[in-house]
């Protein structure tokens, strides 16, 4: 029998023997129109329903974050509200001064206490309130039983949505001068004490109070992450010999360092921001030389002084500070082989 062949069309005989052309080969290499990707308009029309969606929430964000914004410009004036009735009119009106408000600050004592104490208010609750939410999480993942954990997660959780007002009331009813501590210790023939109003122990107070009232909201953020660690990790740990001590150092944990690393850069830039309402609230019973941070400084100087240009200065300082601790925080992130806050 003879082998017999099919003929193929001229068509298909072209096709192969046609060479591709070098310029459509580097236009699918670069990325070019043969790649398929959709240009921008494309991409506009087909995502128009989702951008539509956030751009009520990008006008609240430009109004309320960035515009105020323009208002340290009055850092450089002697700013008189009480010129016109309209706050434009009165920054367009009020002298200008250069630096003398910044000059002011860097030569006040008391602006430098509000720093000490702030920076010393942010390391202990880096130091102890940072790692609360992270150990309580790995706790709760622990737990076998599922009720057992929900019920726990929602104990841990409620005070977050307390006012800080009603987390004073609470300590003050146990720490206080009539507090609960004090009557047991007179019971017992001890002298009363009252944590509320001692300057020595105020900022390691002030940490109990966040460590207590926010640690709940931690928790979510790391169960969250530790929901995403597959469970053939910990199988596979368990079938090399690991005990659950070398499980939760080399599968839990590098699951968890890029979440941990986020939150340390943004809780890095919110250094300068330790709690304004919750040491506004106890700044009388302690004095100023314990409590004055530098949101309290700024409020202090600007609402209750009538000093707006002087305020407005150390709030910009401020600004410029967290800024630059952002920007240092998220480049140690980028030498820890993690993304930080923006990728590099």
């Amino acid at each position: 029998m003879s082998n017999s062949t099919v003929p193929r069309t001229s068509t298909e005989a072209e096709t192969k023997k046609t060479p591709v052309a070098s310029g459509d080969a580097t236009g699918a290499r670069k990325g070019g129109p043969s790649t398929g990707k959709p240009s921008l308009r494309l991409r506009f029309r087909r995502d128009r329903a989702l951008l539509l969606m956030t751009l009520p929430a990008v006008l609240l964000v430009l109004l309320f974050n960035y515009v105020p914004i323009l208002g340290n410009v009055v850092a450089f004036q002697e700013y008189d509200p009480y010129l016109s009735d309209n706050g434009v009119v009165s920054i367009l009106h009020s002298p200008w001064v250069g630096l003398e408000n910044f000059q002011r600050i860097f030569e006040d004592s008391a602006f430098w206490n509000s720093v000490r104490n702030t920076l010393v208010l942010f390391v202990l609750q880096l130091v102890l309130y940072f790692p609360v939410p992270i150990l309580l999480a790995l706790l709760i993942n622990s737990v076998v039983r599922p009720r057992v954990r929900a019920i726990a997660q929602a104990v841990l959780y409620l005070p977050h949505f307390f006012s800080w007002v009603l987390v004073i009331a609470v300590f003050q009813q146990l720490l206080g001068g009539a507090g609960l501590l004090s009557q047991l210790l007179r019971d017992h023939g001890y002298d009363g004490l009252s944590l509320m109003t001692d300057p020595d122990t105020f900022k390691f107070l002030v940490t109990a109070q966040s460590v207590w009232k926010d640690a709940g909201w931690g928790i979510i953020v790391f169960l969250a992450a530790l929901a995403s660690v597959s469970p053939d990790l910990y199988e596979a740990a368990a079938m090399d010999g690991a005990n659950r001590w070398r499980r939760i150092w080399h599968v839990t944990l590098p699951a968890l360092r890029p979440v941990i690393a986020l939150l340390l850069v943004l809780r890095v830039g919110d250094a300068l921001t330790v709690g304004f309402e919750q040491i506004l609230l106890q700044r009388d019973a302690v004095g100023p030389g314990a409590a004055e941070v530098l949101d309290t400084f700024v409020w202090w100087n600007g609402v209750r002084n009538q000093d707006f240009g002087y305020a407005a200065a150390a709030g910009l300082v401020k600004g410029v500070i967290s800024l630059g601790l952002v920007l240092i925080a998220n480049k140690v992130a980028h030498l820890m082989g993690e993304q930080g806050v923006y990728k590099k």
